[in-house]
């Protein structure tokens, strides 16, 4: 049975609940019906509508139960979980694919104490372990800009924090007044670092 996508929209739109009542589980006196086919049956005593939908061998779910009176549903409930089920799955497939191609920056500071970079190097790799680029930035003030190797080394520095946990999708460049390189996760084996941050360390 394909249930049609308005009862998917309904549930979305009131919040409700994740534990739905079934068949002996609906405790109120009456309820307003809705068929297999989406038709509205109206009021009825829910001992009725139990009946209705065990002749049809389906099952009576209570989809809505803040409304007055509540909203029941009769509907194969096996189906209907695996369907909910699978759409909150391909949700959270979605959102990870979207957080996979997030870039989320982290900003240092040339004069940056060991601390404060360590704890900017912590918050890299937390990034990183969620599966998000990185894009680590030093930012020049003034004429500091006129001493670049400064920031390389709170790039490389960074770099040496991180280990072999993440590898240079971008090597470092200037935009603007800020040193960035941009960073993934590193899912290779661990004999496989070419491309890792160690490389920054060794240059």
């Amino acid at each position: 049975m394909v249930y049609p996508k308005k009862i998917y929209s309904y549930i979305r739109s009131h919040n409700i609940a994740k534990d739905y009542r079934v068949n002996q589980r609906i405790k109120v006196p009456e309820v307003r019906l809705v068929d297999e086919e989406g038709n509205q049956l109206g009021v009825k005593a829910v001992k009725d509508a139990i009946t209705l939908a065990e002749e049809r061998g389906l099952d009576l779910v209570e989809v809505a139960p803040s409304a007055k009176p509540p909203v029941c549903r009769i509907m194969d409930y096996g189906r209907f979980r695996y369907e909910i089920n699978r759409k909150e799955r391909n949700a959270r497939k979605v959102q990870k694919s979207k957080s996979n191609t997030e870039i989320r920056e982290v900003r240092l500071k040339t004069r940056i104490s060991a601390n404060d970079r360590a704890s900017k190097s912590n918050q890299v790799k937390r990034l990183l372990s969620e599966g998000a680029k990185v894009k680590v930035s030093v930012m020049f003030r003034g004429r500091e800009i006129t001493h670049p190797e400064v920031g390389m080394e709170v790039l490389k520095l960074v770099a040496k924090d991180l280990g072999e946990e993440a590898l240079v999708e971008k090597p470092p460049a200037f935009e603007g007044r800020f040193l960035t390189m941009v960073l993934v996760p590193n899912r290779q084996k661990p004999n496989q670092t070419s491309q890792s941050t160690a490389s920054l360390v060794t240059n």
